[in-house]
């Protein structure tokens, strides 16, 4: 056996070890060793095995597994291929998400030689990342604690293996590894800060928050400003229109905010956490993105607070939710076709108890804000997205990845159309590929609308808008589709939505909801006045 396969095999059974069950493989020479281990290992049942063409999508599709809890490893080759996983591994850095990034190097003889495909890969990806150079015939450090179940939170390793010739084995691997030999550290004690009820107060779940924020704010009787993904959109004492009520003189009288989780979405909960004379307690997210860009007070591990039994506070938070509610409601009602929010709220009302539902940054998920209902407690929906950095890229690949990774009745995307356009890559799956039941909503007003709601679509930019933002691309989306055979509806009207969301077909299937895009600012500007014009 040569250094190469013995090498490879010591890798790829250290991440068995860590607990690794989900193997990403994007196809290459160099790191030809470690693709022959882990097929040997896939086909002795110890991983599962998912090969991608593109190493972007490879990266995305580990980072979608593990954010559902199915610990996963991306590995490629030497040279740009490492480059490209750059997007996936930034992300699960900034959201605190365990995720392994393989790749092969050549040789480190070669470094610095101007040989082919030969680039500086150590420390590519950054201080945020931990990375191991593993440039002998053997693998150094079976203590190097990697992205497993036993790995503390937001751990994201990046090993870097040098392979020389030859990069192919002379036998097959019949490995001996116990795939639960990884030990867990100690369980972690939280220390308990108490909270005084104090003054006027609401919670701001954040991504990830979980239902820690919505019991807190229960038990105070505090009016709870959760986002999406915060996974506390549930109770009582969820907001609805939070980010419209946000600017009316209601929230002047907030004197102190408890912040659960990372919040990404609203630039007016980021004006609150900025507002002199607000109290801002914290309790830090996961990974990077626990380096606030806002003040913090007081910071804890978790808190309790005792019984609130004065509502006045919270039944003006919720008599105003219900009117604004009701007035939105009414308003997108009277709208002549589909709009974006028709789209998102048919989306939120499909996803059954128990169902996923992956969502694309800019204005989907700014939209599903608005028309999220308040589900029960109890039904284990679960809603994710990309807010370590809040990019677009990748997205179509995370929602494939989360599918397969937390397989239920009802897998659900909502992304925009330029978001899925930048990840189409996502579609292309082998015919061997696991491929999961997925419904992939796209919401097409061929461009960038979440401009129009910023400070470049004001008038005065006119004139340079739609050349510089709106990006208008022409795509017959219908036809992208077609070329990796995947299914595909185009809806315009709300009935026909609701109907392709009531009737999937199975496998990955993408419904284009078709609606416009040059009255967005102005429906926004009148949704906006719901909240200030009573």
């Amino acid at each position: 056996m040569n250094d190469s396969t013995s090498l490879a095999r010591a890798v790829v059974g250290h991440l068995i070890e860590q607990g690794i069950r989900e193997i990403v493989l994007a196809p290459g020479s160099r790191n030809a060793p470690l693709s022959f281990a882990v097929y040997d290992a896939a086909e002795a049942g110890l991983v599962r095995l998912h090969t991608r063409i593109d190493e972007r999508s490879a990266g995305f599709l580990a980072l979608g597994l593990t954010k559902v809890g199915s610990a996963a490893a991306v590995i490629c080759t030497s040279g740009t291929a490492v480059a490209n996983l750059h997007p996936a591994v930034l992300e699960a850095a900034h959201a605190g998400v365990n995720l392994v990034a393989v790749t092969a190097d050549r040789p480190a003889r070669l470094r610095g030689s101007g040989a082919n495909q030969t680039t500086d890969q150590v420390g590519i990806f950054g201080p945020s990342v931990r990375t191991v150079d593993v440039t002998t015939g053997r693998y150094p450090e079976r203590d190097t604690r990697l992205g497993g179940p036993g790995a503390p939170l937001g751990t994201v390793v990046h090993l870097n293996v040098c392979f020389d010739d030859p990069l192919t084995p002379g036998d097959r691997w019949a490995p001996e590894i116990d795939p639960g030999s990884w030990m867990t550290g100690p369980a972690r004690v939280m220390p308990l800060t108490s909270l005084p009820l104090g003054p006027r107060t609401v919670v701001v779940a954040g991504d990830d928050a979980g239902p820690p924020a919505r019991v807190l704010a229960e038990r105070a009787n505090w009016p709870l400003l959760a986002e999406p993904t915060s996974g506390s959109r549930t109770g009582t004492h969820a907001i609805r229109t939070y980010r419209l009520l946000l600017g009316t003189p209601l929230a002047d009288e907030i004197e102190r905010v408890v912040v659960c989780g990372h919040p990404t979405l609203s630039r007016p909960v980021s004006r609150l956490l900025g507002r002199d004379g607000v109290e801002v307690w914290s309790v830090p997210a996961r990974g990077v993105s626990s380096r606030r860009p806002f003040a913090v007070d007081h910071e804890a591990q978790h808190l309790t607070v005792d019984e609130g039994t004065d509502t006045d506070w919270f039944d003006r938070w919720r008599d105003a939710d219900a009117r604004v509610s009701r007035d939105l409601d009414a308003l997108l009602a009277a709208q002549p076709g589909l709009t974006a929010y028709d789209v998102a709220g048919a989306v939120a009302r499909a996803l059954p108890r128990e169902g996923l539902l992956v969502v694309g940054a800019s204005n989907p998920i700014r939209d599903l804000d608005l028309m999220v209902p308040r589900y029960e407690v109890g039904g284990r929906r679960k809603t994710v997205a990309n807010r370590g950095l809040s990019g677009i890229d990748g997205v179509v690949s995370t929602a494939i990845g989360a599918a397969l990774g937390r397989p239920s009745d009802r897998s659900l995307a909502l992304v925009g159309d330029v978001t899925f356009l930048h990840d189409s890559n996502g579609l292309v799956l082998g015919p061997e590929e696991p491929r999961p039941d997925l419904t992939i909503v796209v919401v097409n007003d061929d461009g960038g609308s979440i401009f129009a709601t910023l400070e470049q679509g004001a008038e005065e930019y006119a004139d340079r808008y739609e050349r510089l933002f709106g990006t208008p691309h022409g795509v017959d989306i219908g036809s992208l589709c077609a070329a990796t055979r995947t299914p595909h509806l185009q809806v315009h009207s709300r009935p026909e939505l609701e109907q392709a969301l009531a009737s999937p077909n199975g496998g990955i299937e993408v419904v284009e909801a078709v609606v416009r895009r040059d009255d967005r600012r102005a429906l926004d500007a009148r949704i906006r006045a719901l909240a200030t014009n009573p």
